[in-house]
């Protein structure tokens, strides 16, 4: 008789639970490996349309407004408090030029790299992220390097 009961339960084998198991591995161990290494593609994405997008944008603003960029010394802070330097003071400033009223930082968290006159672009600037590292090296996202492919 207790053969029978048991015969009879409706409740997964334990053969039918590894068979699920073994097919959810199989399906994770082919979607996981396309996962990684998104999040940092998509902080690369992030920091290019900041210095592509965003910030060109507000420095562009500021230029048509004041005729000319932010000085290296005045540096992105112009761009959401009136510059209080001598050569700007004037009533040109119209900002502040970014929706959020602060400087964004890159997706590292780290301040973006601001040169006026630029080395690369001596008629306008320079703007770039040290990227993932930190440091000065082909990780770098920058507005004059457009043909770099991270």
């Amino acid at each position: 008789m207790a053969s029978e009961y048991f015969r009879n339960r409706n409740a997964f084998t334990l053969i039918e639970i590894m068979l699920v198991v073994i097919i959810i591995s199989v399906l994770a161990a082919m979607v996981v490996p396309n996962l990684v290494g998104r999040g940092e593609q998509a902080r690369v994405s992030a920091t290019r349309a900041d210095i592509a997008g965003n910030l060109a944008t507000a420095l562009d603003l500021y230029e048509v407004d004041n005729g000319k960029f932010p000085s290296t010394e005045e540096g992105l802070q112009a761009l959401s408090t009136k510059p209080t330097t001598a050569e700007s003071a004037t009533d040109k400033w119209h900002g502040p030029y970014l929706k959020k009223k602060q400087i964004p930082l890159d997706a590292w968290g780290k301040e973006y790299i601001y040169l006026c006159p630029g080395t690369h672009n001596p008629e306008s600037y320079d703007l770039s992220s040290l990227g993932a590292d930190g440091v000065a090296s082909s990780d770098d996202i920058t507005n004059w390097d457009t043909n770099s492919k991270q």
